[in-house]
């Protein structure tokens, strides 16, 4: 298994997403979206502009 989004809709019926490791973990969770293509736009974006994101440590 890969690593994959999982669209799905909640319970207030907004538009949500999953990125879930190849073990099946959910590794992180969208907003809600009011639309469909609203949630799949914000993926097309990770999957486009992230792939070199920095991390920003606040610990101290």
């Amino acid at each position: 298994m890969a690593y994959k989004f999982d669209v799905y809709k909640d319970k207030s019926g907004e538009f949500r997403f999953r990125f879930k490791a190849p073990n099946g973990e959910t590794m992180f969770s969208s907003q809600g979206y009011k639309q469909k293509r609203s949630a799949l736009n914000a993926i097309a974006s990770i999957q486009k502009n992230a792939p070199g994101a920095e991390v920003n440590d606040e610990t101290g």
